[in-house]
């Protein structure tokens, strides 16, 4: 079920509220929390029920195994709890990829049907591996079934994130309020639902229109133009773009209307000046879960390595190339790439995720570079800023194209084209498929870049969704960033008057008629 579809628009989200609404405001917060609990499964099990019991049979053993490990902390079976969820996560995600791998590596006839992949079986594998790090740590302070069960399966955050931890969401679902209809949580998570369906459906899916058959071409073998190729990865770029912010939205509005905060997810991450600060915009809550149980611990056990050798710690601005080698390069591209090969199975996304580290690679040496020398790490020159966020946008953009394209020689067929350096074709594919007149090349191209322009000024100039109720609780602990224009007008903050409501009703009649009258098209990092 997509939220983004009439059945849950119309059918789903009222029922699963009223039914809530009702048990939590007669004081029965115990069975709202089944009520809530039940309504996800239903919501998971809408795509295909026949999965519902992997889910059900994962989040009792990581349930079991928590509670061992809340009452005997052991380092071997935590790591034999993280094996077998990362055993099950693999043989959905990845046995495909590594049989034809060792098929062509060694010349084998091996084959074997397509597994499918379980829905968001990638997000609750993360969330349970944190929960059962947690219970090591001495971090779960309840071992409550209802509780876990709601915290797995909450489904404003199941399919696609944000990935939280067990005591940000166990804290919110003890607290009587919260189980309690209140105004300013429906206002809020109303709006922010609107405005993630309008991003969604007018933004994102107009967006992949173009992108969609761009690439598809270039996967056939048809080398594109200079204008197809860079209209197809930044239609792409900001389809991503606008879909998962949506998505966030959408998500962070659902969970507010039941009294949930869910944490940040997306903060304008194409306004970075550099990749750092991009991947602290960018799906927050999986770099963090990267951070916190893959990169720290590869930190900390080369500079235990490096202890016990007798190498002196660097002091901070002076590290020479071994110890930056050892502590920031070696951490940085394993990390990306596990997350690259976190996001699909195929040689595309390793390349994404090592393409990334290298970025990542590059912008840490810079900094470290400008701190040896004394120099300020970021300049409060307008134009120097300006000129930090497009080298981080046109690098977003490249590895963009690897996550987009299907396999690696589209990506780099896409790339040449990006450059120039595909031989030139009689016209572009999207003008060959427009009617005859009266269409002129120049009318086309500029009508495709203007759009693209427009809302490339949309995402960099315009507060997010945040900032603009930034007075009004939103996302868990999240203060935004303050945008430059919020003391400009009063319209950029926004207020629940009737003039804004009539504003957000307009976007949101317009949104759900164009949701109504067409078929619901997937977020795109469901199939992740």
């Amino acid at each position: 079920m997509l939220f983004n579809s009439p059945v849950f628009i119309a059918g789903f989200l009222p029922v699963v509220l009223l039914g809530f609404f009702l048990l939590a405001g007669n004081g029965r917060q115990r069975l709202a929390g089944v009520w809530l609990t039940i309504s996800s499964l239903v919501f998971y099990g809408w795509w295909n029920p026949g999965y519902v019991p992997l889910l059900v049979g994962s989040m009792l053993f990581n349930y079991l195994l928590g509670g061992y490990l809340v009452r005997k902390p052991s380092r071997l079976v935590l790591v034999a709890g993280v094996v077998a969820n990362l055993l099950l996560l693999g043989y959905y995600k990845y046995t495909n990829f590594f049989v034809d791998v060792a098929s062509q590596a060694f010349g084998l006839q091996w084959s074997m049907s397509q597994i499918v992949l379980p829905l968001a079986i990638s997000f609750f594998t993360f969330q349970q591996i944190a929960y059962l790090s947690d219970a090591h740590d001495g971090a779960v302070v309840e071992h409550d079934f209802l509780n876990y069960s709601l915290f797995i399966t909450f489904f404003p955050h199941l399919i696609a994130g944000p990935i939280t931890h067990h005591r940000e969401m166990l804290d919110q679902f003890r607290e009587p309020d919260n189980f309690r209809p209140r105004f300013d949580n429906i206002a809020a998570g109303s709006t922010l639902f609107l405005l993630g369906l309008f991003k969604k459906v007018v933004f994102a899916d107009t967006l992949g229109a173009t992108a969609t058959p761009i690439f598809a071409d270039t996967a056939q073998g048809i080398a594109p133009h200079v204008a197809d190729a860079w209209t197809g990865a930044l239609t792409y770029t900001l389809q991503i773009y606008f879909d998962f912010s949506g998505y966030t939205d959408m998500a962070i509005g659902l969970g507010l209307l039941f009294g949930i905060s869910l944490p940040p997810n997306f903060d304008s991450p194409y306004k970075a000046r550099n990749v750092i600060e991009f991947w602290s915009r960018w799906h927050m809550t999986l770099t963090r879960f990267l951070t916190a149980y893959i990169y720290n611990p590869i930190v900390l056990r080369v500079t235990r390595a490096r202890v016990a050798a007798g190498r002196p710690q660097p002091r901070r601005g002076k590290m020479t190339a071994g110890a930056f080698f050892a502590l920031v390069a070696y951490p940085t591209v394993l990390t990306m790439f596990i997350s690259g090969f976190w996001h699909g199975a195929g040689w595309q996304y390793v390349v994404f995720g090592l393409l990334h580290g290298f970025y990542l690679v590059v912008a840490h040496g810079w900094r470290a570079f400008k701190a040896s020398r004394g120099w300020k790490l970021d300049s409060d020159s307008p134009w120097k800023r300006g000129a930090a966020v497009l080298l981080t946008f046109m690098c977003v953009v490249v590895a963009m194209v690897f996550f987009r394209a299907p396999d690696v020689p589209t990506a780099l067929s896409m790339l040449r084209g990006m450059a120039g350096l595909n031989e030139a074709l009689p016209l572009p594919s999207f003008v060959v498929n427009l009617p005859p007149a009266p269409w002129t090349i120049g009318r086309v191209i500029r009508s495709d870049f203007a759009l693209i322009a427009v809302l490339l000024a949309l995402v960099w100039l315009l507060p997010n969704t945040q900032q603009w109720m930034r007075h009004y609780k939103t996302a868990l602990n999240w203060q935004p960033r303050k945008h430059w224009a919020e003391n400009w007008s009063a319209a950029l903050t926004w207020r629940p008057t009737p003039a804004i409501g009539a504003a957000i009703g307009a976007m949101s009649f317009f949104a759900l008629a164009w949701t109504f009258s067409s078929a619901p098209t997937e977020f795109l990092y469901f199939q992740f």
